[in-house]
């Protein structure tokens, strides 16, 4: 009786629903309200009004929503449902694109150049409000397949003796301390940035360390000064044309290599044009006119006017060319030079692999009167309780990675030697877009796959119990704080991607939520709630050896052991760590990026297609 009762109330809300539907058409089905009945008003109203995970096996209401009757409720069961009481479009096969957000998805591998269009589009717009909206648009793209996943943005923090004095840094993490003096009377400065450098060449190195030591050696046409603006170095002055394309630049006179041979524009030219062709960063020259992606015999407009004057040439105004020219990858490096030669305050004199890097003054640096130091040593290591261990017996003046017991002993204590430095940056992890655990999957399961595995990281537990230094969860992959090119802060009054704090508060629905994703990609769970047997799912996260990093990592495989999804976690070396994000052999990887100057494209053009620093393997076929 009752389900002869289910049954007749079915039928007349249904006919009901139709009655309604012709008599005013355009109210109801038109569920985003704008004058059409579309797919996207099915989707809408699946989202909200089709709760299949709800019913229970054998009741009326399951035998009623299990349209095709296979035994088994999915969202194909809701579209058969919708498509026989309202005539709308049809609605995808692709049970996960009832999910996706199909208005702002990108497919990451076959649909990737529209990004790539976008930001080339961006890198040419001269109207700093629309080139602000374009960049809005760029991170929803980017952020809609969820090979990108944000967990919390960066600060630095770093121990460093009372008696150091003249280190500084930026917000892009670079320290410098070519200007630093000890006031115990000692003249080398002793640290531990990290362990072996991926290159000391400034135009090929892509790590946080790299630049520090960089920034060591060579010095750019522009620099940073203490307050983090921009300020001349090898560069007396510039001029830029009317339209805002090409700069005249006059270097200093009698600017030196550390061999004391005579620096000149040429060397700038032959270097820019160097790394344009074989840098990561290559892509940096994006905005020179000249420059062709994927071309490898490419010649950007940079030329040697005489030894003292460089002249290049835009395609569109650049807002932050001075940042371009303090940045490592348009350091000066000398071709064919016999041994290790550099322009900075310092020159390398001593490298023992995986342990140790011996720098010392550069009596031909334009600036060396400033210069109080004799020596730089560097430690090469990736081992924190060894390093704390030596700055504590008084070995190492400074240390710039603290375990996180360590970290919480002092700042109980109130360490006047902790310092914590806010940065531009952003702790991610990255999907491989290519990886073999996608195959079969169209690219919607693809993103609901990926979409789940967020839902579940509890980011404020990371940040709580990890970060421990006032780290925020990041909702968002360009960093809070960072500007927008018109005068303004890049998210004032714009939402996030999503809310951090709720993905703990909510836990229940954001399970019941994750499950729904996974089912749509064709996975099955039993009456645990987790993962059935026939669809297990085994990820593996690649991470550099490092305490911190390791106990994310454990972390989020707690995390995903919810739903019952494997974290198979691969710790490597720094350089193989590197090497296998590059290369795409990986699935899941920890990853970081601080920003190299204060512009969100900095963070946008990472992900082209030809950008050497695309490890999600966005575009790559």
């Amino acid at each position: 009786m009752k389900r002869k009762l289910f049954f007749a109330v079915l039928t007349a809300a249904v006919c009901l629903f139709i009655f309604m539907l012709f008599a005013n058409a355009v109210v109801l089905g038109d569920i985003d309200g704008d004058g059409v009945r579309k797919s996207a008003d099915a989707r809408l109203a699946l989202r909200a009004s089709v709760k299949l995970e709800n019913y229970v096996p054998g009741s009326p209401q399951f035998t009623a929503a299990d349209a095709n009757g296979n035994g088994v409720i999915e969202a194909s069961d809701a579209r058969t449902i919708l498509r026989a009481s309202v005539a709308l479009d049809p609605l995808p096969e692709d049970a996960a694109e009832v999910l996706v957000d199909v208005d702002e998805y990108v497919d990451p591998i076959e649909g990737w150049a529209a990004y790539d269009e976008l930001i080339a589009q961006i890198k040419k717009e001269t109207d700093a409000e629309k080139r602000t909206a374009l960049m809005h648009r760029a991170e929803d793209l980017l952020m809609s397949n969820y090979c990108v996943l944000p967990l919390y943005y960066y600060n630095d923090t770093y121990l460093q003796k009372n008696y150091v004095e003249g280190v500084y840094a930026t917000p892009y993490a670079t320290k410098y301390f070519q200007y630093a003096a000890k006031t115990n009377g000692d003249k080398t400065l002793r640290l531990c940035l990290a362990g072996e450098p991926d290159s000391l060449d400034p135009t090929l190195t892509t790590s946080v360390d790299g630049a520090c030591l960089a920034a060591c050696a060579y010095e750019g046409l522009y620099t940073y000064d203490a307050s983090g603006r921009t300020v001349p170095a090898c560069a007396e002055s510039y001029t830029v044309s009317p339209d805002g394309m090409t700069y005249t630049v006059k270097l200093k006179e009698g600017l030196k290599w550390s061999d004391g041979s005579p620096l000149t524009a040429a060397d700038f030219a032959d270097s820019w044009k160097r790394a344009a062709v074989r840098s990561d960063y290559g892509y940096l020259f994006f905005g020179f006119d000249g420059y062709e992606e994927g071309n490898f015999d490419m010649d950007i407009n940079v030329t040697a006017v005489d030894d003292v004057t460089l002249r290049f040439v835009l395609i569109a105004p650049c807002l932050y060319m001075e940042d371009l020219m303090a940045f490592p990858t348009f350091f000066p490096v000398k071709q064919n030079a016999d041994g290790f030669v550099s322009n900075g305050a310092f020159v390398c004199t001593g490298w023992k692999h995986d342990e140790s890097i011996s720098y010392t003054r550069n009596p031909y640096f334009y600036n060396a009167d400033s210069v109080k130091l004799d020596a730089l040593e560097f430690v090469l290591s990736y081992d924190e309780d060894a390093m704390y261990a030596s700055y504590k017996r008084g070995e190492l003046d400074l240390i710039d990675a603290i375990s996180m017991d360590a970290f919480a002993e002092l700042r109980q204590k109130g360490s006047e030697e902790l310092h914590l430095m806010n940065m531009l940056g952003t702790y991610y992890i990255a999907f491989n877009a290519k990886s073999g655990i996608f195959d079969g999957k169209t690219p919607a399961q693809a993103a609901c796959m990926r979409e789940a595995v967020s839902l579940l990281i509890d980011r404020d537990a990371i940040c709580e119990k990890i970060g421990q230094n006032g780290q925020a969860p990041a909702e968002t992959f360009i960093p809070v704080g960072m500007a927008d090119g018109n005068g303004g802060r890049f998210h004032d009054g714009t939402d996030g991607y999503y809310n951090a704090n709720d993905i703990n508060k909510y836990g229940a629905k954001t399970l019941a939520r994750a499950r729904q994703l996974l089912s749509a990609a064709g996975y099955r769970f039993g009456e645990n709630g987790k993962l059935s047997a026939e669809t297990p799912l085994t990820i593996e996260y690649v991470t550099n050896k490092s305490g911190a990093h390791v106990a994310i990592a454990e972390m989020i495989q707690t995390d995903l052991a919810k739903l019952g999804i494997g974290l198979t976690i691969r710790e490597a070396d720094w350089n193989d760590f590197m090497e296998l994000r590059k290369d795409g052999k990986f699935t899941m990887a920890r990853e970081g990026w601080i920003a190299d100057f204060n512009d969100p494209i900095n963070m946008l053009e990472l992900f082209t297609s030809d950008s050497g620093n695309n490890d999600c393997q966005f575009g790559k076929k």
